[in-house]
């Protein structure tokens, strides 16, 4: 149950490393007037690449990162990294603000600096990045979510908070559920399984109001392309995140295009994510060879006994901030089956990385619902 302070001190050597494998990069073939339609653009990489060899700073990145007292501590058998940020308000309401894939503690570093009256908790998901692979199978989102309680007990906090999107909507919306004793809110911008899944049916349009009925064929019809043209990444990693994770190790262009990818058509186009930012995102998940044992958080999840099955219902307040270019529409007529929403904020900019790209609005938004 110990705690151990940690620190980012990455070795030269590392460094020189990446800096030999990108000099000897080789380029694939590219069909004319692709751009996006068939994955990340040769030029768009190329260019991304050169900045990374050339203009990129690791230690000025790695410097602001140890800005935040860190630590470790080992979990079930698996290594934690978390910062613990605390306000200078000792009666501030402690938030744990958890990651998604493809993200990072990174996501927070903006948002942070707007929350400091809040005593804030941003742990690495075990598998992902600064905890380092996990030495066994299982780490699927529930267990996850059960490893945030043990550690808020660690930290001595009786009553928390808890945020996230993506995989971190998944958790922060579980520990809210198995913990509402100490939880005092789920904030949310995302909410796992809340958009249209299947064609929407007469049955279920009729008691819904013309705004909900066209929301819900939106949502359908959002689903439909998300699932014909980007659900690729999900399907490999629930599968064969093993056979993944060689390229992605050992190809610092490759890891780059996997994350980059996502990082530019997941995010409004109006609210674009600062190159050095997404870099020091994806150095994390070279540098700790982390590809594949966070990609297997699919995985676990689609070999878990509860997979298939509908969410189990959470009575602890929730808020989500919708904002209108994430992946997935989310129905409110869908979401009162097994959540109780009392905050809900729909927002004209931003996409499915809240906290890089409109964190000001994130802020404003958390602080809004834990006051009240």
């Amino acid at each position: 149950m110990t705690i151990e302070p940690f620190r980012l001190d990455v070795p030269e050597s590392e460094l020189d490393d990446l800096r030999r494998r990108l000099d000897l990069v080789r380029w694939p073939a590219e069909l004319p007037g692709a751009e996006w339609s068939r994955g990340v653009p040769l030029a768009y990489l190329q260019d991304l690449v050169a900045h990374w060899r050339d203009g990129y700073d690791w230690r000025a990145a790695e410097a602001r990162l140890n800005e935040w007292p860190q630590y470790t501590t080992v979990i079930e058998g698996a290594q934690v990294h978390f910062a613990h940020v605390p306000s200078s308000d000792p009666s501030a309401v402690p938030l744990v603000l958890t990651h998604g894939w493809p993200g990072s503690v990174v996501e927070f570093t903006e948002v942070a600096k707007l929350l400091t009256d809040f005593h804030l908790v941003i742990p690495t998901i075990p598998g992902f990045t600064l905890s380092g692979p996990v030495q066994e199978p299982g780490w699927e989102f529930k267990r996850v979510a059960r490893a945030w309680t043990e550690l808020m007990t660690r930290l001595g906090y009786p009553r928390y908070g808890v945020q996230g999107g993506d995989w971190g909507a998944a958790i922060s919306r579980e520990v809210g559920r198995i913990d509402p004793e100490r939880v005092i809110g789920v904030h949310l911008n995302l909410i796992p399984g809340a958009g249209a899944t299947s064609e929407p049916t007469p049955e279920e349009l009729a008691p819904l109001d013309p705004a909900e009925q066209e929301r819900t064929w939106a949502s359908w019809r959002r689903q439909q392309a998300f699932a014909s043209e980007q659900q690729g990444y999900a399907d490999l990693q629930s599968t064969r995140p093993q056979t993944v994770a060689y390229a992605l190790t050992d190809s610092p262009v490759g890891q780059l295009a996997w994350i980059a990818e996502k990082f530019a058509t997941w995010s409004d186009p109006a609210s674009p994510i600062d190159r050095d930012v997404l870099l020091t995102n994806v150095m994390l998940y070279w540098l700790t060879r982390t590809a594949g044992s966070a990609g297997a958080i699919y995985y676990e999840r689609a070999h878990a006994s509860y997979w298939g099955q509908p969410a189990e219902p959470s009575s602890t307040p929730t808020a989500l901030l919708d904002l209108a270019h994430e992946n997935f529409i989310p129905l409110r007529h869908k979401v009162a089956r097994t959540d109780n929403v009392v905050r809900w904020t729909s927002h004209p900019h931003g996409g499915h990385f809240a906290a890089l790209e409109q964190p000001a609005v994130l802020a404003a938004d958390i602080r809004a619902f834990f006051r009240a």
